[in-house]
């Protein structure tokens, strides 16, 4: 062992002890002391419902029960959405909002990679034919009053664990739309029609390549929808989505 090295292991060891013993490591959801950084309690884990399978091919939601034939889900069979495949981590519901909401709103930056491990595992199969990450953009005037956006957080993040390139400026929200959360499944749609575009400088990015859409939260598929629509005219090969959480 390389005595620099050890020592400077050592360091960081101390280190750690110290900062714990001065400042102990709280659940990133509740506050509760935790054995380790960044991790959350007993109580708060359990309470998080993670999306298995059966599911549907298409849109990853679940089911009770696994169908007979192709897993695909009765909406998807009479709407079929653009993207190919869709993922998600977490089911979206009263134990994982506090998390996802503190994630999205509230600076909790150094959740991203615990966050997105959930993801990787969630889209593995996603993610193994994927050429490219492009996360879901925010307008320009949101992403100035929020300072940052919660989905391309997640894409470096998974880019980082992968090696899958990020492309964060090739998908570009030019509309500015309402919040979607009051709103119905029609209205959402009509929201975003004409909000997102590939920027011509950057259609090298996403042509000919597979697509992995990256946002935090499902909920009607009407903005990853538009999104994909707009990358597909724009030459990419597949489109799939993969989310942190999804309404069920």
């Amino acid at each position: 062992m390389d005595r620099g090295s050890g020592l400077s292991r050592l360091a960081r060891g101390v280190a750690t002890v110290v900062l714990d013993a001065l400042l102990p490591p709280r659940c990133v959801t509740c506050d509760e002391p935790v054995d380790r950084p960044g991790s959350l309690c007993l109580q708060c884990w359990s309470g998080l419902t993670f999306v298995t399978r059966p599911l549907c091919a298409v849109c990853g939601d679940p089911f009770e029960t696994a169908p007979p034939g192709e897993p695909v889900c009765g909406d998807c069979l009479a709407t079929p959405p653009p993207w190919g495949r869709g993922r998600s981590a977490l089911r979206y519901d009263d134990a994982s909002r506090p998390l996802v909401l503190g994630f999205k709103h509230g600076d909790r930056l150094h959740l991203a990679s615990l966050l997105a491990g959930w993801m990787r595992a969630a889209g593995a199969e996603l993610m193994a034919d994927a050429d490219v990450i492009v996360p879901v953009p925010l307008h320009r005037w949101r992403l100035l009053a929020r300072r940052y956006n919660q989905a391309a957080v997640l894409a470096h993040a998974l880019g980082r664990a992968t090696g899958i390139p990020v492309s964060d400026r090739a998908l570009q929200r030019v509309k500015r739309t309402p919040s979607q959360g009051r709103l119905t499944r029609s209205q959402r749609a009509r929201n975003v029609q004409g909000a997102f575009r590939v920027a011509a400088s950057r259609r090298t990015e996403v042509a000919g390549r597979r697509v992995l859409l990256v946002d935090d939260v499902l909920t009607s598929g009407a903005t990853a929808g538009a999104c994909a629509r707009v990358l597909l005219r724009a030459g990419a090969e597949a489109v799939d989505l993969l989310t942190l959480a999804r309404v069920v």
